[in-house]
């Protein structure tokens, strides 16, 4: 499944960039790539969570859920292609700088720029177009560093790398919101925060990791057609792949189900503002992010920590669907305040044991070490796709067929099914 062309090589003749990492990597890879993935998080989720959210407050009051899942909708569409197509050119970029790098800073650049330029924006249209410019560039950072990888990490500390990787996202959620809420006066001033932290928070790990560049020798000669064709893997040549990327779907499209509506519904169902006088949604949500945060650390690193030491990462997987599973369940009965913390902490605490194990599992069931970017990216579309179906379905879930409890139990039946197909890859213990 080679991008562009066939392209053999022999053992030994291979550069840096396509051998199989054995060398330990040190602490600053760890940190600094960390540092990078919580940037890109907070990039996409202060403003799905908070910003995009009050922007449609103010545009459509009436149908504000609905005009924020068009526009968080459209612009998962934009990733769905976006990645895989970003991963398989930084597969084929030969520079002194690496294969990644370019693609790294280069999109820390352009979203910054668009975050900017979106937070200025007082149309659905506007707003649509430049949320779509930041997943562009977002997914340009986010396919090079998903692919650094398996390029440089030796399978023995992919888990706890993984743990790494993984916590940030819901860090990147609550130090979005810290940003947007605490620092920022307006919406425009959010996404111009947003945007410095992005840029400032790429720099380190180009700075101080080497991404061993690709000779041009072994870039594949270009062909269209075998390019386009190497996006499709097949699940009868590969079936590990594809079982892992189903799995990663379901999970992730129970917690796109999950989570969309969070600010709605601690404003419309569990009356968030009636039962605290003097405070806003946002700030329960921020309450309950951080205490979600909280247990995605714990899962992470003690499951990346278990994974790599036993080498087994199904059982984790299934592990931690069962615990998001409960979590969900403990939402459809009429919420209290502390049932919400309590709910969270759980979620947290499967959420986390899942991230760090899934992203190393992920990397072992790889079909071509020239194709990492291109195949992550891929397995990538299992987390944009669920954003593109999950407003809809969503959306039906809240308004027509059972409002939140039916949500919360759609949520449950997705995750659990995603841990049930995990058993069925065969070359991963």
């Amino acid at each position: 499944m080679n991008t562009g062309a066939t392209h053999e090589m022999k053992a030994g003749d291979s550069s840096g960039a396509l051998t199989e990492p054995v060398a330990p990597v040190r602490s600053r890879f760890f940190i600094s790539m960390a540092l990078s993935n919580l940037a890109i998080w907070m990039a996409f989720f202060a403003p799905i969570q908070i910003l995009l959210a009050q922007q449609m407050e103010v545009l459509a009051p009436m149908h504000k859920e609905s005009a924020l899942g068009w526009v968080t909708g459209i612009g998962a569409l934009v990733s769905l292609f976006a990645n895989p197509l970003f991963g398989a050119w930084s597969d084929r970029t030969v520079s002194r700088f690496g294969r990644r790098h370019p693609w790294n800073i280069g999109g820390a650049l352009v979203g910054a720029l668009a975050l900017v330029v979106l937070g200025q924006q007082h149309t659905l249209p506007g707003i649509m177009l430049w949320w779509c410019v930041v997943q562009f560039a977002l997914n340009a950072m986010l396919a090079a560093l998903s692919a650094e990888v398996p390029d440089q990490v030796p399978v023995t500390q992919r888990a706890v790398c993984s743990a790494w990787v993984g916590v940030t996202q819901p860090l990147g959620v609550v130090a979005g919101a810290l940003l947007v809420t605490l620092l920022a006066h307006d919406i425009a001033q959010g996404y111009l925060l947003v945007a410095v932290v992005l840029v400032l928070c790429a720099l380190p790990f180009v700075g101080l990791v080497r991404d061993s560049p690709l000779r041009r020798d072994e870039r594949p000669a270009w062909n269209a057609r075998a390019f386009l064709r190497g996006f499709w893997i097949s699940p009868r040549e590969y079936p590990d792949f594809a079982w892992a990327w189903a799995t990663r779907f379901l999970i992730n499209l129970g917690n796109a189900i999950g989570t969309l509506y969070m600010l709605y519904f601690l404003h419309d169902r569990l009356h968030y503002e009636q039962l605290f006088p003097g405070k806003t949604s946002a700030d329960g949500l921020l309450i309950v992010v951080t205490v979600y945060t909280a247990g995605v650390l714990v899962g992470a690193f003690a499951g990346g920590v278990l994974s790599d030491r036993s080498g087994r990462r199904k059982i984790h997987v299934i592990l931690s669907s069962v615990v998001m599973t409960v979590a969900a369940l403990m939402l459809m009965p009429p919420p209290t305040w502390l049932l919400v913390l309590a709910a969270a902490a759980v979620l947290g605490l499967g959420y986390g044991i899942y991230v760090a194990v899934d992203q190393a599992l992920i990397t072992q069931v790889l079909p071509l070490a020239t194709d990492r970017g291109k195949d992550l990216g891929i397995i990538n579309i299992a987390n944009s796709a669920p954003q593109v179906v999950a407003p809809a379905i969503a959306a039906i879930l809240v308004t027509r067929l059972g409002g939140y409890p039916g949500l919360y139990l759609a949520t449950a039946a997705f995750t659990l099914l995603g841990g049930v197909l995990v058993r069925r890859i065969r070359n991963v213990p």
